[in-house]
């Protein structure tokens, strides 16, 4: 398996579909990471699948008061 680098600025301005929230990006799983919504949204080939029903559900939920 290759791995893709991902364009720094296009990770600036990329934010959850669901909760508008932050993403993390997750290097070594190729994977964006938005803790708020629990979700793992696949990077393949380089371009971030930003789609609900593609992405993976997270253990680590961060609960909102």
């Amino acid at each position: 398996m290759t791995t893709h680098r991902v364009d720094p600025k296009l990770l600036e301005i990329l934010v959850c579909p669901l909760t508008k929230g932050p993403l993390d990006y997750d290097a070594s799983a190729q994977e964006l990471i938005s803790k708020s919504a629990g979700l793992a949204f696949p990077i393949r080939d380089g371009i971030p699948i930003m789609l609900i029903d593609e992405a993976r559900e997270i253990d680590d939920v961060i609960e909102k008061d």
